[in-house]
């Protein structure tokens, strides 16, 4: 029993939202908050949007844009909207390649909030003239739920 006394006493970890809470340095040090989700057992789709993500070629160190397009079927939990802004823009200075950034934003989402689906996106401005779309998914979309397309259209300067 003492054990489950402890466990009752600690407290949860104060979420970042209505706090000053500095950028995180890189994309390890940030934290994603997850908050309950008030319908657990409906499904329906969260999309996230950020067509201004920022990191940094690992070759020449120059920075590479893309348009992030995240699709999820939440289960227990949801991603809070403040930890996720944070997070994206620790990679400001993160030098990695665009597949490394769609992914390692996927996977680390997926991680916080076990989904029952999770799709991202990233649509990346052209470097030497070429743009490059990464995309992942996991889990299965539940039966009747709709999926928009991401929005975003091929190159032809995505305007």
């Amino acid at each position: 029993m003492p054990i489950r006394r402890r466990l009752k006493a600690e407290k949860a970890p104060a979420l970042q939202l209505g706090r000053d809470v500095p950028v995180p340095v890189s994309p390890d040090n940030a934290v994603l908050d997850a908050v309950p989700n008030p319908h657990p057992k409906s499904d329906y789709v969260v999309r996230f949007t950020a067509p201004e993500f920022t990191s940094l070629c690992p070759i020449t160190g120059q920075p590479d844009f893309a348009h992030i397009v995240i699709d999820y079927c939440p289960g227990a939990k949801l991603l809070e909207s403040k930890s996720f802004k944070l997070y994206l823009m620790s990679f400001r200075n993160e030098a990695a390649f665009h597949e490394d950034c769609t992914l390692k934003i996927g996977k680390r989402i997926d991680a916080a909030i076990a989904p029952k689906f999770f799709r991202i996106a990233g649509f990346w401005y052209p470097r030497g003239g070429i743009p490059i779309d990464v995309f992942w998914q996991t889990g299965r979309l539940p039966k009747g739920v709709w999926l928009s397309d991401p929005g975003v259209s091929p190159y032809r300067g995505r305007g």
